[in-house]
């Protein structure tokens, strides 16, 4: 194991015990199929209230919403993993030259338009926070976005989410840059304990040019509800993207903003 590795491994010790207990005793607490007559979600818009409408007019939650600050404080940080993460400088390359594509089945489609956007439940409708982090030995790329969103819409889209390993399990995509990719959708299991309800996926793109050896991305991507707010995180790249890291981080994000909420609560 490299140097790098073993650090990695040493920040994630604590958390990744837990992770593995919670993931054999694993049960999906969301639906796993669409409400009937529904077969995807609707695409993501941005929201419409007046300019004049509160933010629990907006999300229609009744308590109190977490300002720009309070989710800053919930995001996870490179302290969080440990060398070789470091804050990222810019969005990974891959995103445009693979992500950036397209699908003849609508549901498929569908998931490449959020794995690109990262926006699962649509544009947040209220306050909002995010943070990239890069693992520089991997040439990896994490990003967890938190946010306020419709309740319904969280809803829908965790169910719809759940459904695509079955939907969307094996699949052609079409990049501009990249060309075909083979694309491999698979369920990607979170602890029970990560947040009120979840959803996660494991997508592999294989492809490249004809003469080249195929390259292989991964990206997982897991979406999470605490309480009345939401977490989006993508974990992905061309190295080797650990799953380990993607359900520990999605524990410590749901933690970390459950306790914020706890204590915006207190101070009300």
């Amino acid at each position: 194991m490299t140097r790098a590795r073993a650090l990695l491994a040493s920040a994630l010790s604590v958390t990744v015990p837990l992770i593995t207990a919670a993931c054999v005793a694993y049960e999906r607490d969301v639906p796993r199929a669409l409400p009937q007559g529904v077969s995807e979600p609707p695409p993501a818009t941005s929201p419409s209230p007046s300019a004049t409408a509160s933010p629990s007019a907006v999300t229609g939650r009744s308590s109190p919403v977490l300002n720009d600050e309070q989710l800053k404080a919930a995001l996870i940080t490179e302290a969080d993993l440990g060398p070789p993460w470091a804050v990222a400088q810019g969005p990974a390359l891959w995103r445009d030259g693979t992500l950036k594509s397209t699908a003849e089945d609508g549901d498929c489609r569908r998931l490449m338009e959020i794995l690109y956007t990262e926006e699962p439940f649509g544009v947040p409708a209220g306050p909002r926070a995010s943070v990239t982090l890069d693992d520089t030995a991997e040439g990896t790329q994490l990003r967890e976005q938190i946010g306020a969103h419709r309740p319904d819409d969280v809803k829908r889209a965790l169910a719809w989410l759940a459904t695509l390993p079955e939907k969307c399990g094996t699949f052609r995509a079409d990049a501009a840059r990249s060309g075909v990719q083979e694309v491999e959708v698979t369920e990607l299991p979170l602890p029970e304990t990560s947040g009120d309800a979840r959803a996660a996926l494991r997508v592999t793109l294989t492809g490249g040019e004809p003469d080249a050896a195929p390259a292989r991305l991964t990206v997982d991507l897991a979406a999470i509800r605490v309480g009345e707010d939401a977490i989006v995180l993508t974990n992905g790249g061309f190295g080797e993207v650990r799953a380990e890291v993607t359900q520990a981080m999605s524990q410590l994000a749901a933690d970390r903003l459950a306790e914020v909420a706890r204590q915006g609560r207190l101070r009300v």
